[in-house]
C-alpha cells in the first residue's frame, strides 16, 4: 500500500500541469496574446479544467480517503488523460471517461461501507460526470455535456457540505428540501437531452435553489464569526454560495446560449465563483491529507481570494456589458489569483517544513 500511495505526488504533478495549461488555454480564448503551445490547446480549456484538473483531483481525494491500492489507478488514469488532451491524442477523452467510471466504482465501495444521504449525493455526482463524458465521447456538441460536468462538481461539493452539516443536526424538512433541489437538477439534466433550453433552465433553477439551501442551512453562517482558519473557510463558502446563486439566475436567463459572453458569465460564475471558492475554502484542510504536508493558516491567503472575487466581478460585468477589454482583464485576474493561491499554499508548507526541521535540529 505504501508503494501505491507514493503515486500521490506524481498524480498531483499531473493535476497541477492540467490546471496551469487550462488557465493558459483560457487566456488564449479570451484574446490575450500568449504563446500557443499547441494549436488544439484553446479548444480543450473546458475538458482540461473540469476533467483533467477538478475531476482527477476529486478522484485522488477519494482514493486517499478510501485507502485501497486499486483506487489510485483512477486519478492516475485521469492525469494521463489530461496529458493526452494536452498532446492532442484521441485517447484523452477515453481516459478521462475511464477516470469517471473509476470514480463511480470508488463510490460503489463507499456506499457499501456507509450508505448516507451525503454519500448518495456525491455518488450521484460521479454518475452525472460519467454520463456527461459519455455525451462527449458520442460526439455531441460540447455545451450539451457542460451542464452535466458542472452538475458533477456542484453535487460533489453539496454532498461534502451536507456531510459537514451533520453537526447541526438537520431536520427532516431540510433534507426534504434538499431532495427536491437534487431532483430538480437531475430532472433538468435528463430533459436537456431532448429539450436543451428547458432542461438547462431547470438545472440552473436547481442551482439557485441549492445556493439558497446552502446559505441557510450550512454551518458557515455561524462559523464566520470565529477567527483564523475557521473564518477564512466560512468567508469562502459564503462567497461561493453567492456566486452559485448568481450563476443559477444567469443560467435561467440565458439557457439557450451555447457560446458568447453571457454564456461565459454563467459558466464562470459557477466554476470560478462557486467551485474555486470551495477549493480555496477546503485546500488548507484537504491538501495536507492528500499531499502529506502541513499548511499553517496565515491571513496572506485572503490576498488571492480578494483578487479572485474582484476579477470575477469585473469579468461578469464585462461579459454582460460587452466590454471586451474589461472582460479580458477580469479573466487575467482570475488566472493569476488561482496561481497566487497555490503558490502561497506551497510557500506556507515549505516555511512550516523548515520550521519543523529547525526544531528537530535544536532538540538534537
Amino acid at each position: 500500500m505504501e508503494r501505491v500511495s507514493s503515486l500521490r505526488l506524481p498524480i498531483m504533478a499531473l493535476v497541477l500541469l492540467a490546471l496551469i495549461l487550462a488557465i493558459w488555454a483560457g487566456l488564449i480564448r479570451m484574446g490575450w496574446v500568449v504563446p500557443i503551445i499547441r494549436p488544439t490547446l484553446p479548444a480543450i480549456h473546458g475538458p482540461l479544467m473540469i476533467g483533467g484538473f477538478l475531476g482527477t483531483l476529486i478522484a485522488l481525494e477519494r482514493a486517499v480517503a478510501l485507502q485501497r491500492s486499486w483506487t489510485y489507478a483512477v486519478p492516475l488514469v485521469g492525469g494521463l488523460g489530461a496529458v493526452a488532451l494536452i498532446l492532442g491524442l484521441s485517447v484523452g477523452p477515453w481516459l478521462i471517461t475511464l477516470c469517471s467510471l473509476g470514480l463511480v466504482a470508488i463510490f460503489g465501495v463507499i456506499l457499501r461501507r456507509h450508505f448516507a444521504f451525503y454519500t448518495v449525493t456525491m455518488a450521484t455526482g460521479a454518475v452525472v460526470w460519467l454520463i456527461g463524458n459519455g455525451l462527449w465521447l458520442a460526439g455531441r456538441a460540447l455545451p450539451m455535456a457542460v451542464p452535466w460536468w458542472v452538475a458533477f462538481l456542484i453535487l460533489t461539493i453539496a454532498g461534502e457540505r451536507l456531510e459537514l452539516s451533520r453537526i447541526i443536526r438537520l431536520t427532516s424538512y431540510s433534507y426534504a428540501l434538499f431532495t427536491v433541489v437534487l431532483l430538480l437538477i437531475l430532472g433538468g439534466l435528463l430533459i436537456s437531452l431532448v429539450d436543451y433550453v428547458a432542461g438547462v433552465r431547470l438545472v440552473n433553477l436547481g442551482f439557485f435553489a441549492l445556493a439558497l439551501w446552502l446559505a441557510w442551512y450550512d454551518v458557515a453562517r455561524r462559523t464566520v464569526r470565529r477567527p483564523g482558519l475557521t473564518r477564512f473557510i466560512a468567508v469562502n463558502l459564503l462567497l461561493g454560495y453567492f456566486w452559485l446563486g448568481v450563476g443559477g439566475l444567469l443560467g435561467v436567463r440565458f439557457a439557450g446560449l451555447m457560446a458568447g459572453p453571457a454564456y461565459d458569465a454563467w459558466l464562470h460564475a459557477l466554476l470560478l465563483g462557486f467551485v474555486f471558492s470551495m477549493i480555496f475554502a477546503h485546500a488548507p484542510i484537504i491538501l495536507p491529507a492528500v499531499a502529506q504536508i502541513t499548511i499553517p493558516f496565515h491571513s496572506v491567503l485572503y490576498g488571492p481570494v480578494i483578487m479572485m472575487q474582484l476579477g470575477l466581478l469585473i469579468r461578469v460585468v464585462g461579459d454582460l456589458a460587452l466590454w471586451w477589454p474589461v472582460r479580458m482583464w477580469g479573466g487575467l485576474l482570475n488566472g493569476l489569483a488561482i496561481l497566487w493561491f497555490f503558490l502561497t499554499i506551497a510557500g506556507l508548507a515549505i516555511r512550516e517544513r523548515r520550521r519543523y526541521k529547525g526544531q528537530l535540529a535544536q532538540r538534537a
